[in-house]
């Protein structure tokens, strides 16, 4: 990210411009929703872990306090890889460089599996490669947890949706295809998985109380002066607040736990 200047404010993705003012929670349902998905994943030190996508790493944060026997992140971003270095330590932590969908990771090499924010953000097709990938390091019973956007109701109607889905995808600079639970539900248990827990919060990623809970007081008191002082960030969020508030009625954060089937 540091490489990353201001004239490029418009062009880049939303989460990265957000991460550039200060925030470090990016996940749909915030905080409260990353640690309810760390709670029913039942982490413990018998656990090998691995995080697809972690971002700035402030869920690998979380993991590394339960103490799993390992933790390995795959990020195909190498700016990002590297802030997540940062909290790993050096006996049975690492950050790889890679993509979701081909890890090379050894089969049935994993007890539990998270990811956050990022199958959203795939299309039809990448979402159905990064299951599959999770399914194939997953051992037989092992626990995938997703943190995700979803759409609501399940009887969206289709018009309005692609409509949604659109209007995200200008605003965010990336080709974001929420679905809705029933969606989530069947696409994972179509690739071998029996979901066990959801859980639902709303969508209020840029809502200052949210923000607030995510990122404490001064943390978000720090964003707010960067965003006051940086007119071109300012404008994208302020285009991806309108945007949230536009369809809050149907956006929403869902967390998913689900086991690989024997």
């Amino acid at each position: 990210m540091s490489s990353i200047t201001q004239t490029d404010y418009d062009k880049m993705p939303g989460h990265w411009v957000l991460a550039k003012m200060g925030k470090r929670v990016l996940r749909p349902g915030g905080i409260e929703l990353t640690k309810k998905m760390l709670e029913h994943l039942h982490i413990t030190a018998d656990d090998e872990v691995a995080e697809f996508a972690p971002g700035l790493g402030a869920t690998a944060k979380f993991v590394l306090d339960m103490k799993p026997k390992s933790y390995t992140a795959i990020e195909q971003n190498e700016e990002a890889a590297k802030q997540v270095r940062k909290y790993l330590p050096s006996d049975n932590a690492q950050c790889i460089i890679g993509h979701a969908q081909n890890t090379n990771l050894p089969d049935q090499s994993v007890d539990a599996l998270y990811g956050e924010a990022m199958l959203t953000m795939q299309s039809p097709k990448q979402k159905e490669e990064i299951i599959e990938e999770a399914h194939r390091i997953l051992r037989n019973g092992g626990r995938y947890g997703i943190h995700e956007l979803c759409l609501t109701p399940n009887e969206i109607d289709d018009e309005l949706k692609s409509v949604i889905q659109k209007d995200l995808a200008k605003v965010i600079r990336v080709n974001a295809k929420p679905l809705t639970v029933f969606e989530w539900k069947s696409l994972f248990e179509q690739k071998g998985f029996s979901v066990v827990i959801i859980e639902m919060r709303p969508m209020h990623l840029l809502e200052k109380k949210r923000m607030i809970q995510d990122e404490g007081v001064k943390g978000f008191a720090s964003i707010v002066k960067n965003i006051a002082v940086n007119p071109d960030a300012r404008k994208r969020i302020e285009d991806m607040h309108s945007t949230f508030k536009k369809y809050e009625k149907y956006l929403g954060a869902i967390s998913i736990i689900m086991e690989k089937q024997q």
